[in-house]
């Protein structure tokens, strides 16, 4: 009789563990980071460089960029999606022109935008240093494998403070002829509030001389948010 209480004690000590964390324990998802609630704009500062040394051409783009998230509707699919509208201007003095509309969604557990009819997963919750995924899982580009940087961090852009935030790197390469690198930083409960991209291509000339051929450049920088 003794034996079998102590087998029995064990069984009753995790049962109660168990019970006790399933209270305790809700997962905290952070959706809030992708920052989809209606209403809800934010404009950037945007510079775009394009380099073509075959044209001897080196041009800069700059300009400001306004998004918006507009009203809900059910796709194709059956999910509830949300417009996104995205606004550019010369300057601050000029008025908005809208640009195009997109859609964001939550599929789950997936922050999902369709730019220009190409789906993209941006973020996939809850936010974990292991987590990796294919932001072109659902389009017809190549594979873009995206992990987490600086989960629930903090940053500071031009003397506005955002925590916590975090980054998510898209894609990064180097070698001797390219310079390949995006990533997008995310502020909780506003949105996008950073966005880099650069894919430099560089050749090497007769005197062994490593020059910029061609590429992109593109930076997105937060300048104000809030709700219309």
């Amino acid at each position: 009789m003794l034996s079998k209480f102590y087998y029995f004690l064990p069984v009753v000590f995790v049962a109660l563990m168990v019970f006790g964390c399933k209270k305790d324990n809700s997962v905290d998802f952070h959706f809030e980071y992708f920052g989809m609630e209606q209403g809800r704009y934010i404009i950037y500062d945007v510079t775009e460089i394009t380099h073509d040394d075959a044209l001897n051409q080196h041009d800069t783009s700059i300009y400001q960029l306004k998004t918006y998230w507009a009203d809900t509707f059910v796709d194709n699919q059956g999910r509830t999606a949300r417009e996104f509208w995205r606004y550019i201007r010369p300057t601050e003095n000029d008025p908005w022109q809208l640009e195009d509309i997109w859609t964001g969604l939550y599929d789950g557990i997936r922050a999902e935008l369709v730019e220009e009819n190409q789906r993209v997963v941006k973020l996939v919750f809850a936010p974990t240093q292991n987590k990796e995924w294919d932001a072109n899982a659902y389009n017809m580009d190549g594979e873009q494998i995206c992990y987490y940087r600086d989960i629930h961090g903090d940053t500071t852009i031009d003397n506005t403070s955002f925590d916590p935030t975090l980054v998510v790197e898209q894609e990064q390469f180097n070698s001797l002829i390219d310079s390949v690198h995006r990533y997008e930083m995310y502020a909780k409960g506003i949105g996008m509030i950073l966005k880099y991209e650069r894919d430099l291509h560089y050749q090497i000339n007769n005197q062994s001389q490593i020059y910029l051929d061609e590429g992109t450049e593109r930076y997105y920088r937060f300048v104000g948010a809030g709700f219309e």
